[in-house]
């Protein structure tokens, strides 16, 4: 079994309402699954950069455990094809200009374990239109990571991402990474948007124990956009402690510290 076949078997189980949002580069289906009814609504997504496929895991276990005030859309793996990249190697990619391009990309090295990219070896957390390609670590070329594409929203994972999250209008949105035990929450935001937003993000931090920080020169992610463009408040919360990937071994730690977040966050915003 592979993470995404995880997630294909657990959507198709899935009692709830559910949608398949768009497609990756190779054809996959990205799911979204939605629990609770109601507001405030907000969209959780997780294992957009491929070697934190981890955040899966963590995200299907907070579907179990379901959001009773409020709602929430899940997104287990926004990046199927990078994830299976870069826990089953080149094997899962058909065509052999592209397995070329991909390993080249990674220095020509077979060892995918690290691969951050999606299957056009673009970073689709550097592909969203804030700040498009002004990021300090950003670079013009494919890459295993940071290569932010030809243009904004060139991939159309960021695409489906986008085009659902404008469908649904969130009230906020949560994106799950690894790794460092920290919560980001500014991207130049006005005065009073920074006052409101850092309300929220010190209620995410008193939940899971984990400090806020800021991080000075990146851009182009899916909470930046979220914060630029849709003005709602959006945070990056970065699980887990030790070195890349983190895999199974560490998901109790996180489960413990986070498993219950999105269902509490959700109640604390009701209560206002």
């Amino acid at each position: 079994m592979s993470v995404f076949s995880d997630i294909e078997k657990f959507y198709k189980a899935y009692k709830g309402n559910k949608k398949i949002i768009g497609k990756s580069i190779l054809g996959r289906p990205i799911y979204a699954m939605q629990s609770g009814k109601g507001c405030p609504l907000g969209i959780v997504q997780g294992a957009i950069h491929a070697r934190e496929w981890i955040t899966s895991y963590l995200i299907l276990e907070q579907i179990r455990l379901g959001v009773d005030c409020g709602s929430a859309w899940f997104i287990p793996l926004a990046n199927p094809d990078g994830a299976l990249l870069s826990t089953c190697g080149i094997q899962t990619v058909k065509g052999e200009w592209r397995r070329r391009l991909l390993l080249n990309a990674n220095d020509c090295s077979d060892d995918f374990s690290l691969w951050k990219a999606n299957a056009n070896a673009v970073d689709l957390n550097v592909n969203f239109d804030a700040c498009w390609g002004t990021g300090t670590c950003n670079v013009k070329f494919p890459a295993s990571a940071n290569y932010v594409g030809v243009a904004p929203f060139s991939e159309p994972e960021s695409r489906a991402l986008r085009d659902f999250t404008l469908e649904v209008c969130p009230q906020y949105t949560i994106s799950y990474h690894t790794m460092g035990e920290e919560i980001y929450w500014q991207f130049c935001q006005p005065f009073f948007r920074c006052m409101r937003d850092k309300k929220y993000a010190c209620t995410l931090s008193h939940l899971t124990g984990y400090p806020l920080k800021s991080a000075e020169g990146s851009v182009g992610g899916y909470k930046d956009w979220c914060i630029q463009t849709l003005k709602i408040p959006a945070f990056t919360i970065e699980v887990g402690n030790g070195t890349h990937p983190l895999g199974k071994k560490d998901l109790e730690d996180i489960l413990n510290k986070n498993v219950c977040t999105v269902r509490e966050f959700s109640a604390c915003w009701r209560r206002g």
